[in-house]
This record gives structure tokens, sequence and C-alpha cells, in this order.
């Protein structure tokens, strides 16, 4: 009986392991496909999907944000919880209703920070620079000031 149970482990240990290729719930860098951010934030950064919808109703969802130096998105909040990790460059965020930059803080590549629902927060990119975004869905942007909404333009 042993020798069975030890045979049916060393079987299902071998088919495990002799399963080739990547999962198709992992990406390399460059399998991650970026295109325009969608019209709530500004034009200039580009954004690749990892997990999830970030537009349905529910449901988690990752995202990574390609950001050209300088580009700003203006003090806004979120209905939900934002988790952010900085995966290179460096990106500037200020809290408050106000876009200031000399009260932003500056948080290098591997920074991690989190945003509970409704804090009101602006943010930069100083050098190119690239953050994950996960959360959950859906990903929704309310500006503190709507003339500053870009899909109001």
């Amino acid at each position: 009986m042993k020798r069975a149970i030890f045979l049916a482990l060393c079987l299902s240990a071998a088919v495990l392991l002799a399963q080739s290729g990547t999962p198709q719930n992992a990406f390399t860098p460059d399998q991650m496909k970026y295109g325009p951010p969608p019209p709530f934030v500004p034009p200039g950064a580009q954004v690749a999907v990892l997990e999830g919808d970030p537009s349905a109703s529910s449901g988690d969802f990752t995202i990574r944000i390609k950001m050209p130096d300088g580009y700003k998105i203006a003090p806004h909040w979120h209905p939900k919880r934002e988790n952010v990790t900085v995966i290179s460059g460096k990106f500037k965020v200020g809290m408050g209703d106000t876009f200031e930059t000399g009260k932003m803080n500056t948080f290098p590549a591997g920074s991690f920070a989190y945003l509970d629902p409704d804090m009101h927060h602006y943010a930069m990119a100083s050098g190119a620079t690239t953050v994950q975004v996960h959360g959950m869905s859906p990903l929704q942007f309310n500006y503190v000031n709507p003339a500053d909404d870009p899909s109001k333009k």
C-alpha cells in the first residue's frame, strides 16, 4: 500500500514537472502590452492591464502606468483603496486639494504606498517613471476640481 501511494506521488510530481511554458497569468516586461490611458487620466501616459478589468463593477485589477518626466495628475480621490508600487523612476505624491510641488514626497523605485478611500492626493513623475497600481474594481478618479478631469475637456 505504501509503495502504491509513493508511486502515485512520484507520478504526480513527474507530470507537474513535465509541464513546460510560462503560465498564462504571468508576464515578462516585454509581454506587457501598453496603450493609451483611459480618458479620465491625462494623455501622455501609457497603461498596461496585467490582471482583471479596472472598469468592471467588481473584482481585482493590476495595472502598470508609464509616465514621461513631468507628467502630472491633478488632486483627486478614489472611492476604493489604491495600492501603488514604484517600478522605475521617481514618483512624487502630495496630499490635499491643491497641487503644491513643494509639499510633495518623492518615492524612488521599490517604494510602496497605499491610499485609503477618499484620501485626496496628487502625483507627478520625476524622470521617466513606471508605477504599478492594484486594487478593487472599478478604478475611479474623482477630481477635487471637476475642471481638472481630462474626460470633461
